[in-house]
């Protein structure tokens, strides 16, 4: 079976829009319900989302689909992707939603599922969803004395942030570090600086007036400029910038510099080994990471897995072979001795445990290697078109990694979040990549008419 509505994070689009329609979101919860209906207990689903406006025409839609098939619905409001995943374990749930786009601007929304397990489903379950949205879903409706009840769940909020500060180290504390923490307006706008206050630091919160349509607006971890200057401005140690639904994180050191999420899982990874705690041998990431982190980990005695891009199928690797670190360079980090699904706050919280017994500052002790000089284009297309099967774009493509040889390498491909083609070239010449990849886009462009 292949899908057409699931992408590689769940459904996603612009809100009110097809497949971002009410409609379809009822379908979905009728579709997805049905498909988890396991025995004749009451069944229940966990429903989150972040602050986008549009979650209050989803939220009720996906509601009624779940009830109209006879599932309960817990509602915990804006919560983090992440906590939504804890929960659906936690309230032994047969299914967790969370009503988020990420890093998306407040105009898309989307529509991720978890399984009773926490984790996200496989291909072949959404494909099983979409299935049954095609077949006809009037068999499925519920009894009327059948139909599920909704409630919200008050303390959802309480449960996530204990479950989170238990994972950092007993006896420790953050007394002593003044942190920024951006929050983008998003899903972690009341939770993040709650934590880390908890914990003892001293906190600059920042993107925590969420009004429906400022989430990830110039701020959070896909527009880290404003964490950066804040950082400065403060005299901070660091900061922590998450996104909209703050299941991905990226961190800023004392002077203002990024440090990415390749850095992020060096850190975690390499501390981890030399307490043995290490699972897998190393590190599983995307095709994305950085050529620097996989000679740093090698010269570790570690190994760099790459998989497709998207956190599932790091997850995915992680749970086949054993591993406990993984993530992407854009800030999704899986430490699955924790978490199911990329965490933020627990991946920021694991650096700091690590950072905290390093009397350097975060400049120096937060940066392992030195990345391989990358470029990171994104070329827009229209609706139905399939640039990558133009013949000019498929030369430039074979001629620019001929070019580049065995000393970088190109990721070419569609996203699956948004309509856009990502170009990534990296190598140990900064001008040749930058040629190659310019090559690439304006042939992109063309093909676009």
């Amino acid at each position: 079976m292949t899908r057409t509505l699931f992408g590689t994070d769940g459904i996603r689009g612009t809100a009110n829009v097809d497949p971002m329609t009410a409609e379809v979101a009822l379908r979905v919860g009728m579709a997805a319900g049905l498909r988890f209906l396991r025995g004749d207990h009451r069944h229940r689903v966990v429903i989150g989302k972040d602050t986008r406006l549009s979650g209050y025409l989803l939220e009720p839609a996906l509601t009624a689909g779940f009830v109209s098939v006879g599932m309960d619905v817990v509602l915990v409001g804006p919560m983090p992707t992440p906590a939504v995943a804890m929960l659906t374990r936690s309230l032994r749930a047969d299914l967790g939603v969370m009503i988020s786009a990420s890093h998306n601007p407040f105009e898309d929304n989307g529509i991720k599922l978890f399984a009773p397990d926490g984790y996200k489903l496989s291909d072949e379950v959404e494909a099983e969803i979409e299935a049954r949205l095609a077949s006809g879903l009037d068999d499925g409706r519920a009894a009327p004395g059948a139909l599920g009840r909704a409630r919200r769940l008050d303390d959802a909020e309480g449960r996530y942030i204990e479950f989170v500060k238990n994972t950092f180290p007993k006896g420790r504390s953050l007394e002593g570090r003044k942190i920024v923490v951006d929050c983008a307006n998003g899903a972690a706008y009341k939770v993040a600086p709650t934590v880390l206050w908890e914990l003892g630091a001293e906190v600059v919160p920042i993107g925590v007036k969420p009004d429906g349509y400022n989430i990830n607006k110039d701020c959070g971890s896909t527009a880290s400029e404003l964490l950066c200057s804040q950082v400065v401005v403060h005299g901070a140690d660091l900061g922590i910038a998450l996104d909209g639904d703050a299941d991905r994180m990226v961190l800023c050191d004392e002077k203002g510099a990024l440090i990415d999420g390749d850095q992020v899982m060096a850190l975690v990874a390499g501390y981890w080994q030399s307490r043995g705690r290490l699972k897998g041998g190393g590190v599983v990431a995307t095709v994305m990471s950085n050529l620097g982190l996989e000679r740093h980990l090698e010269a570790a005695g570690l190994s760099l897995v790459r998989t497709q891009v998207g956190d599932r199928y790091v997850v995915d690797h992680m749970r086949q072979h054993g591993f406990n670190v993984g993530g992407e360079q854009s800030g999704h980090i899986v430490l699955s001795d924790y978490s199911t699904t990329g965490d933020g706050l627990i991946a920021a919280l694991q650096a700091l445990a690590v950072l905290a017994d390093d009397d350097r500052p975060v400049s120096a002790a937060g940066r392992l290697f030195e990345p391989m000089p990358q470029i990171l284009r994104k070329v827009p297309f229209g609706n139905g078109a399939q640039p990558l099967d133009d013949d000019r774009v498929k030369q430039s493509i074979a001629e620019g990694e001929a070019r580049l040889g065995k000393t970088g390498r190109l990721v070419i491909r569609k996203s699956g979040t948004e309509p856009v083609v990502r170009v990534m070239a990296e190598g140990e010449d900064a001008d040749l990549i930058d040629d190659v990849a310019n090559t690439i886009v304006e042939e992109l462009t063309r093909a676009q008419g």
